[in-house]
């Protein structure tokens, strides 16, 4: 970044920080010495969002970070504030049933597969040497073998899950996110179309965070309660034991007012941003302890004394995951029938999907979860039933759910539609680079033509362009889960029988396509869970697996955890914060001006902190963007925050703003501010590759870009030259709402305590890609 083999780092810590050359640290004791160039600094943040190969266990949790992104991608809504509302609850009642959903699976496993099924049955057992303790014998039963008590002891699994999960969000809060951001001045603001990232408490979510984490690990405990206990309850019913049965009913009304208590406390309260909130509530601490004592009395009742008990079939309830879809489903029909109201009030042109992104993505994140949940519960089954399929070969082994098999049998369908998809890009991405050679012969005229450089630019641009599909992808896929998933439930519910059961009067062969669809998805819903656990973990060795996924979590990472506490860590809870101090501080200590120039996410840092800085402050700031997704995705995906309102004022309030952007780029792409604005911020498209053919210059070929390597290009220079030239002081500010370089009037030095004042150079290079040099995912400089 600073292209010096020596480098000090100045302020900051392992974790993120700012770099100078060596010679540059004293800078603002010599400004004598710098009265015609910047200082260059580096904010190097990548370790917020790679670091060591265990960070590959937060893909793990991926669902957790999708619907978390669909928190964000709500429309804009001026004058709905109860719209706006009713959105964000639904989001966070989503997300409480992926924690539901999550648990429930870890229960399936532990207690439903293994101690009540495997363990319950002699045959099962006795293949299994760790197991052996807890089934029935011929010479006599043992302590453990009563079902009650298996339960109680494998409860032990998803209990350690969610105290798991509740210590990683807490851990990683104090980590990354509990940065204080700048306090805001007391400043008149130039209008009220500014993004909400300009509030004082946007990237500092205590509060509603630690509530949501507490509920849930409440709504985590309290599923594992009821695994453990519903069933005891179950059998007291029909015994002598009168005790037992009340204690039994008391507890599942203490389970079913504590669900109605984590409900009310996700839906009560929202996100404060208009003011820094470090006021926990009370429920923070009382609702994760009550929960736990909850649990500890169910496992007690479960393992009291019950020596007729036997366990057979599945254990009762496995009727949840239905419960759990069908609400998913209904939930996400809601929010989107809220979301298209506020996008139908005002429509921003470009707003993916009609403004039902949102909801599109919500139901990705239920599949995602689905999947995992399924595929863990198939493949174990399988484990246990010796590589059967668990519930249709006719063994005494059930099972998972009946719904999770019929929820397999629909994968090949939806993999089906899937490659139809890749097959339809393929043949319009080879139709638009039959369309693009026609425009490169015309951008590099005069050359002498070679027919494959000119496909092979031309298919570049072309593959480029197919970031614009992302969200027609999303939308079909997303509806179609959705029909597959209601398909599913309606099979489940309806016959009672896995998908390879024989019914009376079916045809043998529609029983033989069910029982091949069943499973061909119970394995391909296994191998995709391996599959995708093995691709984590080599994004954090591979640099171009890293690549491949570091788009996505990139975005999924950049926003605060405002609807699933289990999410990935915010990384711009703490580079946000980082930049605006340095900016805050640096210009106020030395009264210089200076320019951000960031690439890729690291325009998206840039323009966050921007927002965050006071309007004096701002208007000392020039900004350079390049490769920038800040209206490609942002724009698109997060109108609320990132629209043409939003990125118009931001334009208005720096002192001017530059963006750079390549037709071979994949991620980045013009603003496109509206009226004439528009061409002050966005240069011309950039030539890529800058030689067609051999020249003087560049006697070998010259490489194709597309994405990253900005800096290579003349045109970087020279633009970043013009900036520099308009923040000398007295250097036309008039016209600072409009950005030619070449108009930029001599500069001249001004004094400040009777010295030249600085100007700093701060870039910031976050791109999703590898920089060999640096053996990280993000760069950053400020």
């Amino acid at each position: 970044m600073l292209n010096d083999p020596s480098t000090v780092r100045i302020t900051g810590d392992e974790t993120a920080a700012v770099h100078r050359r060596v010679d540059d640290v004293d800078a603002e004791q010599r400004p004598q010495d710098y009265a015609d160039e910047p200082v260059a600094e580096a904010y190097v943040w990548s370790n917020l969002t790679s670091g060591n190969g265990a960070r590959a266990l937060w893909l793990l949790l991926l669902p957790f970070m999708v619907v978390n992104l669909a928190h964000w991608m709500r429309p804009t809504a001026k004058g709905m504030r109860r719209a706006v509302s009713v959105y964000g609850t639904l989001v966070r009642l989503v997300a409480l049933t992926l924690t539901v959903l999550l648990v429930a699976a870890a229960c399936e496993v532990a207690l439903d597969l293994t101690a009540w099924q495997c363990a319950g049955t002699r045959a099962c057992a006795e293949d299994r040497s760790w197991l052996t303790f807890l089934a029935p014998s011929e010479s006599g039963d043992g302590w453990w073998t009563q079902p009650g008590r298996r339960l109680a002891l494998a409860a032990l699994l998803p209990a350690a899950l969610t105290a798991l999960l509740w210590y990683l969000s807490q851990r990683t809060w104090s980590a990354y996110e509990s940065q204080q951001p700048v306090p805001h001045q007391d400043e008149p603001e130039e209008d009220g179309s500014r993004s909400a990232l300009s509030r004082p408490g946007f990237w500092y979510g205590r509060r509603l965070v630690a509530r949501l984490r507490a509920a849930h690990t409440a709504a985590g405990l309290l599923t594992v309660a009821a695994a453990v206990s519903t069933s005891a309850a179950r059998h007291d019913r029909g015994a002598d034991d009168g005790a037992l049965h009340a204690f039994g009913v008391v507890l599942e009304a203490v389970l079913a007012l504590g669900a109605v208590i984590v409900v009310v406390v996700v839906c009560r309260r929202g996100r404060s941003e208009s003011t820094l909130d470090e006021h926990l509530d009370r429920v923070v601490r009382t609702l994760p302890v009550t929960a736990v004592v909850v649990l500890g009395l169910a496992v007690v009742y479960a393992a009291w004394d019950r020596p007729d008990w036997r366990s057979s079939g599945r254990l009762p309830g496995d009727e949840t995951f239905g419960v759990i879809a069908l609400v998913q489903g209904l939930l996400v029909l809601a929010l989107a029938a809220v979301a298209w109201l506020l996008h139908r009030r005002s429509a921003i042109p470009g707003t993916v999907l009609g403004g039902v992104g949102g909801p599109a993505v919500a139901m990705l994140a239920c599949a995602l979860g689905g999947v995992m949940s399924g595929g863990v519960a198939q493949r174990v089954g399988d484990w246990l039933d010796d590589g059967g399929t668990p519930g249709v070969d006719g063994t005494a082994f059930p099972g998972p759910p009946v719904v999770l098999s019929w929820q397999a049998a629909v994968i090949p369908v939806l993999l089906v539609v899937v490659l139809l998809l890749a097959v339809i890009l393929v043949l319009r991405t080879r139709q638009r680079s039959r369309l693009e050679i026609d425009r490169v012969q015309s951008d590099y005229a005069g050359e002498r033509p070679d027919p494959e450089r000119t496909r092979r630019i031309a298919g570049t641009r072309a593959r480029a362009a197919l970031t614009d599909h992302a969200p027609v992808i999303v939308g079909i896929v997303s509806a179609l889960t959705l029909l597959l998933g209601a398909t599913a439930l309606v099979g489940a519910w309806g016959t009672r029988k896995v998908p390879g059961e024989a019914a009376e009067g079916t045809p043998a062969f529609i029983e033989g396509v069910a029982d091949t669809t069943q499973a061909l998805g119970s394995w391909l819903i296994g191998f995709g869970f391996i599959l995708f656990v093995t691709w984590g973990r080599r994004a954090y060795r591979d640099p171009s697996a890293r690549r491949t996924i570091g788009i996505l979590w990139d975005v999924g990472t950049f926003w605060p955890r405002a609807a699933h506490p289990f999410a990935p860590p915010c990384y711009a809870e703490r580079a946000v914060p980082d930049l605006t101090w340095r900016v805050a501080t640096w210009t106020r200590q030395t009264g210089g001006r200076l320019v951000i120039s960031g690439h890729s996410q690291g325009s998206v840092l840039a323009a966050s902190a921007l927002w965050q800085l006071s309007p004096s402050v701002r208007r000392r700031v020039a900004l350079l963007t390049y490769g920038s997704p800040l209206q490609r995705l942002y724009g698109r995906w997060f109108p609320a925050h990132f629209g043409p309102a939003a990125l118009m004022s931001l334009h208005r309030e720096v002192d001017c703003w530059r963006n750079l952007h390549r037709p071979t780029d994949p991620i980045g792409g013009p603003i496109g501010l509206p009226g004439p604005c528009g061409p002050d911020v966005d240069h011309a498209a950039l030539k890529d590759p800058l030689a067609y053919g051999r020249t003087e210059s560049q006697p070998l070929p010259a490489p194709i870009l597309g994405h990253g390597d900005y800096q290579a290009d003349p045109v970087f220079a020279e633009v970043r030259a013009g900036l520099l030239a308009r923040l000398r002081p007295g250097a036309g500010s008039e016209q600072r709402h409009h950005c030619p370089e070449e108009a930029a009037p001599a500069p001249e030095l001004s004094s400040r305590a009777g010295l030249p004042a600085p100007r700093g150079d701060a870039a910031a290079d976050a791109s999703g890609t590898v920089d060999p040099r640096q053996g990280s995912s993000g760069r950053s400089s400020g």
